[in-house]
């Protein structure tokens, strides 16, 4: 590539019918500085462009691992759901099983319970029925006294 100091360097020989050198020199003046100056701008455009293309790199890095823990976030949360479902599920579960046994002893005491009551109320109708007989016996043993007085 064309430096400026390669146009400033150069030197043209000179031939018969030329070109006049102040003209030409002071055409050059203008080419080198412009030359210059585009020069520098092309390489601060290439510095800017190099700084630019790092820090896109870096973004992209940036960006990256942030998708990355998002993933390792959403995985997350949905294995800390999926598992509080699965407690709640056995919590229900064992909840339930422990009311069937409550209604189930319930139903047991309550059968229980009845059948002792009917046992008490046979008991209840056997006394009456001797202690009826009892005071029939008596009844009729005072009767028999009082007609014998």
């Amino acid at each position: 590539m064309l430096t400026p100091m390669d146009i400033r360097n150069k030197e043209f020989k000179k031939a018969i019918r030329g070109y006049k050198d102040d003209e030409v020199d002071e055409f050059l003046d203008k080419v080198i500085a412009d030359f210059e100056r585009l020069y520098r701008e092309n390489g601060e455009l290439k510095d800017r462009i190099s700084i630019d293309n790092e820090r896109i790199e870096s973004y992209t890095t940036m960006e990256k691992t942030l998708q990355n823990t998002l993933l390792i976030a959403q995985t997350t949360a949905e294995d800390i759901v999926a598992n509080a479902r699965k407690k709640a599920e056995i919590i229900i579960r064992e909840a339930e099983e422990q009311g069937r046994k409550i209604i189930e002893e319930s139903h047991s005491s309550v059968v229980k319970i009845n059948k002792e009551f009917e046992d008490l109320k046979k008991e209840a109708q056997v006394f009456k029925t001797r202690f009826r007989t009892l005071l029939e016996s008596e009844l009729e043993t005072l009767n028999a006294t009082l007609k014998e007085l």
